[in-house]
């Protein structure tokens, strides 16, 4: 019986060339709807966009799930590689990546990842995976014969791991922009062998890496391996396109609610309801939780201090003690009637990123009745539901830089 593969090994990068980084590097392909991305590559030929979303150089009503978009893509992705824009690395590298967002700044690195890790939960999972999304990452892959999307992954603490990587930021990078957001993206190729070799050692000592954003991706990695190693023609396959950053330098930031109406209720008639379970305290400006266990409210004009009883938390649940847990089995669904996050139209769901005005936006404009400021899900918090095999709540994490597509791409030869 062969021994299991090690975490992550060396890939050769489909790459742009260093003057063409900017061109090319692009949003993920899933923070973009469709007529954003429009607006996003016009004037644009080289975006990466018009290989992650080709249905942007179709007509409109074609279907984002036709064969067509994917023929598209693949047609857009050879183009680049044909006008020598997209080059191939001649042997297998890691490369060192550097976010910079204002003073925040983390560097990881991006590799393969065995997809046999992935099938056995030493990847570890957090979230559910919706079948029409996993369909439409496979015939993505297949039609490219590549994964273009990285899957975002956190790696416990390691001094030695971000040693090894940050030595690599000291040479000349093969990638250097700022995003259109001011996002500034760095790419370093690390091809000493012995680096190489001692990077891979020391991830593979790790007990476990944690899927942070991807799920789709990963699972579609796994689909597409198994389907090739049925035929006898797996190899690269078993491996997917992953950036892999130090969990203490990752930022999550909140992800916030908003609800359509008050499930009947007044102010006031929600206001006490609220009361029982939490101590409500008005506040004369927004309302930025803490702490856990804290939330901010929005509601007719007027921001609101939420602290939950502390008795009503679950602490040795690490799903249920979550605070969008909480407010999920103490607010939406036993006071605004909201059961399933998922398919529930009444509430939508606002990333942090937006900041607070945002929720004020939509409660002031009628649209919404009320909204709540949720204070970021911590990434331990996220790495205890891993390790437990459990899920978190939809909604979750939201994470921020986000890293771009088009920079390193995993061509499965």
């Amino acid at each position: 019986m062969s021994s299991a593969p090690s975490l992550i090994r060396p890939f050769s990068a489909l790459r742009p060339r260093s003057e063409h980084a900017a061109a090319i590097a692009a949003p993920p392909y899933d923070v973009l709807s469709s007529d954003e991305a429009r607006v996003r590559a016009a004037g644009k030929p080289h975006s990466f966009l018009h290989i992650s979303k080709a249905e942007i150089d179709l007509p409109p009503e074609v279907d984002h799930y036709a064969p067509e978009v994917y023929a598209k893509s693949a047609e857009n992705l050879q183009k680049l590689i044909a006008d020598n824009i997209l080059i191939r690395d001649a042997k297998p590298c890691y490369y060192a990546y550097r976010l910079v967002m204002g003073n925040h700044t983390q560097t990881g690195l991006i590799a393969a990842a065995a997809v046999a890790h992935y099938d056995t939960n030493r990847i570890r999972k957090h979230e559910f995976t919706r079948p029409d999304k996993e369909d439409d990452r496979v015939r993505q892959i297949e039609a490219l014969n590549a994964q273009t999307g990285p899957v975002l992954l956190a790696h416990p603490d390691s001094d030695e791991a971000e040693r090894l990587v940050a030595a690599a930021t000291a040479g000349t990078p093969i990638a250097d922009l700022t995003a259109d957001d001011g996002i500034r993206h760095t790419l370093w190729r690390i091809d000493d062998a012995a680096a190489i070799a001692r990077i891979g050692t020391v991830i593979d000592a790790m007990p476990a890496l944690y899927i942070a954003d991807g799920h789709h991706r990963s699972a579609a990695a796994s689909r597409v391996a198994a389907a090739r190693r049925g035929k006898g023609a797996a190899d690269s396959a078993e491996y997917f396109l992953a950036v892999i950053f130090p969990a203490r330098q990752m930022r999550i930031l909140d992800y916030n609610r908003v609800v359509r109406d008050l499930n009947g209720h007044s102010v006031e008639s929600f206001l006490k309801a609220v009361g029982e379970r939490y101590t409500v305290t008005p506040s004369d400006k927004p309302v930025h939780p803490e702490r856990t266990g804290v939330c901010g409210m929005y509601l007719a004009g007027r921001w609101y201090h939420l602290a939950v009883n502390p008795d009503l938390v679950p602490v040795t649940d690490p799903v249920r003690r979550l605070d969008v847990s909480v407010l999920s089995e103490q607010l939406l669904g036993p006071i605004l009637g909201i059961a399933d996050l998922r398919r529930d139209t009444r509430i939508d769901f606002v990333g942090g990123i937006r900041g607070l005005p945002e929720l004020e936006r939509r409660v002031n404009s009628g649209e919404m009745a009320v909204a709540f400021a949720m204070h970021p899900t911590q990434l331990t918090e996220l790495m205890s539901v891993a390790d437990a095999g459990e899920v978190m709540p939809p909604k979750s994490t939201w994470f921020e830089p986000k890293v771009a597509d088009g920079l390193a791409s995993h061509v499965l030869d």
